[in-house]
Order: C-alpha cells, then sequence, then structure tokens
C-alpha cells in the first residue's frame, strides 16, 4: 500500500507513490542516509527511513470497490484502514494524491471495503495492474448496495464518504458505515515491511 502512511499499503500501484499499499520490497534499508530537511522535514526524517522504520507495523489489506455509472466496478487496494467511532458508526482510510483510481470510485454514494483473506494477494495485483479490465478474472457478488465483494474476502462493510481531510500526499478518508457483516471465514492478508503475508495464530 502506499502513502506518507506509517507504510506505503499495497494496491493503487499505477500511481507513482503508490498508496496505502505501494510495492513489496520498495522501502529502503534501516539506516538510510539522514537529511537536515526543512522547517517540515525534521532531521533524520527523510522517506527512506520513514518507510522503513514504520514499516514495522502490519497492517491488514483491504479493498475498496464501487460501481461507475453503467455498471463498470472499480476498485483500490489499501493498507490504511481503520475503525474511526461506534457512535456513529465511521471508518477511515488513506488515498494518494496521485491515485488515478481513486477518482472513478470518489463519485459513488456508497462504497464497499473488502477485508481481504490472506490467499487474496492476486486481487490486490489486479487492482494494481495499469490499463485493462481490472476485474477480469476476478469472482465477486454485489454488497446489499450492489458493489462488488470478492469470493472469499473475510467482511465486507458499505459505507459513503463523510469527509475528506488533506495530509501531505494523500487524503484522508472518512466514511459513515451503512451495511456489513462477515463473509467468510480463514486468516488475514497482512502487509509488514514490504511484504504480504498471513497471521499465525
Amino acid at each position: 500500500m502506499h502513502s506518507g502512511l506509517p507504510q506505503d499499503p499495497p494496491g493503487d500501484r499505477d500511481t507513482p507513490h503508490g498508496a496505502p499499499g505501494g510495492a513489496p520490497g520498495r522501502w529502503g534499508a534501516p539506516g538510510g542516509p539522514r537529511t537536515t530537511g526543512g522547517p517540515d522535514r525534521p532531521r533524520g526524517v527523510d522517506e527512506r527511513r520513514f518507510r522503513s522504520v514504520l514499516g514495522h507495523f502490519a497492517t491488514g489489506v483491504v479493498a475498496v470497490t464501487a460501481l461507475a455509472p453503467g455498471g463498470r466496478p472499480h476498485g483500490l487496494a489499501v493498507g490504511s484502514f481503520t475503525s474511526v467511532s461506534l457512535d456513529p458508526p465511521l471508518v477511515a482510510f488513506c488515498v494518494g494524491r496521485t491515485s488515478t483510481s481513486w477518482p472513478h470510485l470518489r463519485p459513488a454514494d456508497v462504497l464497499t471495503v473488502n477485508v481481504l483473506a490472506e490467499h487474496q494477494r492476486p486481487v490486490c495485483d489486479a487492482l494494481a495492474a495499469s490499463g485493462g479490465d481490472k476485474f477480469a478474472g476476478l469472482d465477486w457478488t454485489p454488497s446489499p448496495a450492489g458493489n462488488p465483494v470478492f469470493d472469499g474476502a473475510l467482511a465486507w462493510i458499505d459505507c459513503s464518504v463523510e469527509a475528506e481531510y488533506p495530509a501531505g500526499d494523500h487524503m484522508i478518508v472518512v466514511c459513515r458505515v451503512r451495511d456489513l457483516d462477515v463473509h467468510a471465514s480463514g486468516g488475514p492478508l497482512v502487509f509488514f515491511r514490504g511484504r504480504y503475508g498471513a497471521l499465525h495464530l
């Protein structure tokens, strides 16, 4: 995944920097060069070191989907997803400002968050591809809102954009939950230190 987030998430790699979900192995090694930086970048916080250190925080991976007018599905893989509030029920995720996928999703009245399972890295790879039909070969059924829920996803959440906040090279998107449910059993897809993996309990 990608961003000025604790780590670059998987997905949306059709952007130069990626979005919550950048490509595995793109982070720098620990101990990279330090810079004095300007007033907005403290000493020792260059981009390479930032990604390397914050990459030690593991995240789950979700796919955000919606249907464009006419019924064409669009999607974006994100690693910066979190619950925000119980009352009202809110969730949030981050999207890179240069994302070419988000402009197709943003106009939808309802977005659907798919919580991906450990075997669903191919979903991330497909959504990160440039051009073509990103949903070709991916099996899905509609959520109550009609958006794609990928077969095997652990859960789905139908939600509507409540607010967007600029945050450096990303946008923080806060959504109000409209409906949600568990969809399948299994372990989650995890992103850690630039790699996808599974959670072993």
